[in-house]
């Protein structure tokens, strides 16, 4: 991945916000991450939904594209193509294993570009978010969105591995501890307590920036 000269610059393009939720009488918690890409909404729309460039900033995605279809990213998540209004909104459900949640994303025309508002929806479990708090999702979204930003800027692709590596570097370290960071401040605007809320974020960015045992190098 090229190197990030101001990670922590580059983690405060994203707003981030967390909100209270429902779905069918259950209560959710929603993340927000906003920011702005200097391309045009047709562009934007084109990285996040051609399943030919998808792989060049996010993951290989598989299945039946459209409305009602069934999509595989590689590795990673599946589910239901929910919503998907060209250029302007998608809509599915996120699914890994027996959990199921929904991500939005949304464009519209900004002074500066396109903004981009992705938000992930998820059944409350008080325990894990007690644990983690919104930075589990959010700042695994802030890695694949901020790779975006990459390919939008250059027009190149992301080395998987590199991209896989890149929150153990210092640079990394440096953007995942601004981003769960700023996941905390948003949790404490929302209502979590703060200390609480900041101890969560620091589990979070010990589990995204710490290299597991088994791919260490002696």
């Amino acid at each position: 991945m090229p190197l990030l000269t101001d990670p922590a610059g580059i983690a405060g393009l994203m707003v981030r916000e967390v909100r209270n939720g429902s779905r069918d009488g259950a209560p959710t918690k929603i993340a927000v991450a906003r920011r702005t890409y200097a391309t045009d909404q047709n562009d934007l729309w084109d990285a996040l939904t051609n399943a030919e460039r998808l792989p060049r900033w996010f993951l290989p995605i598989s299945g039946d594209l459209k409305v009602g279809g069934h999509y595989q990213l590689e590795g990673n998540a599946g589910g239901v193509v929910e919503e998907c209004e060209a250029p302007r909104r998608l809509a599915l459900t996120w699914e890994m294993g027996p959990q199921v949640s929904w991500v939005t994303v949304d464009l519209a025309p900004g002074d500066e570009g396109t903004v981009l508002e992705l938000a992930h929806e998820a059944p409350v479990d008080p325990e894990f978010w007690g644990q983690y708090g919104p930075g589990a999702v959010g700042v695994g979204w802030d890695l694949a969105l901020m790779a975006l930003g990459l390919h939008l800027s250059s027009g190149a692709a992301v080395d998987p591995a590199e991209g896989l590596a890149f929150p153990t570097t210092p640079e990394g370290i440096t953007f995942v501890r601004a981003a769960g960071s700023d996941w905390a401040n948003a949790a404490i605007e929302a209502g979590d307590d703060p200390a609480a809320a900041r101890e969560a974020a620091e589990r979070t960015i010990t589990f995204y920036t710490v290299e597991p045992e088994g791919n260490a190098q002696s």
